[in-house]
């Protein structure tokens, strides 16, 4: 979800104009999500890195997660969504913990969306941790195992695979998102800011992904004749 601040700065509002925008644009996506029938969507709200910003902006930003869990757990609630958090959960303030909980538990049996938001995430982090894991564990892990452990240390709940990553605000880059889960994902950039991202840019972009030719590396058949 890149690109909030700057949508704000452009329009000569303050950065925090931006992040209430990008919820809003969040709301939607969600629900178009629902409708297009995605299993999971995963949202990067706050990298461990945002922990940089201006304070100011910092706090800002986590009272908007802490409102937005009480208001957004309802909606889920009412539209079927499972509601997760993953990232670090103990630097972030005690209030917003208790109201991920309650988002977390209210939301457990949806069944027709899993929305995972990324707060307080590194991807090299839950990379670090999970194989400090498996060394303290003695045992040697397969890819499953490390899944797993690496849901563990960030409340990924098994690292599902990412079959598509949409980067809006013009930015290239992965920016320590899932690199795991990542390995096979196909990319798609776009110079929309995510607070101008509409339903229209998703369906443009599950309509690229799909006529896309996804080997993981094997020669298809038609390939090898040829």
């Amino acid at each position: 979800m890149d690109g909030n601040g700057r949508w704000a700065t452009a329009r000569g509002l303050p950065r925090t104009a931006g992040h209430h925008a990008g919820l809003k644009t969040a709301r939607r996506i969600v629900e178009a999500a629902v409708r297009e029938g995605l299993g999971t969507l995963t949202l990067y709200a706050f990298s461990s890195d945002n922990w940089q910003r201006p304070q100011r902006e910092v706090n800002a930003l986590m009272t908007l997660f802490r409102r937005a869990l009480a208001s957004e757990a309802r909606r889920c609630l009412e539209n079927g969504v499972r509601l997760t958090i993953l990232g670090r959960r103990d630097r972030l303030p005690s209030s917003l913990r208790m109201a991920i909980d309650d988002a977390e538990r209210v939301t457990r049996h949806g069944k027709h969306l899993h929305l995972r938001v990324a707060v307080d995430y590194s991807a090299r982090d839950a990379i670090v941790r999970a194989a400090q894991a498996a060394v303290a564990s003695g045992t040697p892990p397969c890819d499953a195992t490390f899944a797993r452990l690496l849901g563990e240390v960030h409340h990924d709940a098994g690292a599902p695979n990412v079959d598509l990553l949409i980067r809006t605000g013009g930015e290239q880059r992965l920016s320590d998102f899932l690199l795991w889960e990542c390995a096979y994902a196909e990319l798609h950039f776009t110079r929309r800011m995510w607070p101008d991202f509409s339903e229209d840019d998703l369906r443009s972009a599950l309509d690229d992904f799909r006529s896309r030719e996804r080997r993981f590396g094997r020669v298809l058949t038609e390939a090898a004749a040829s």
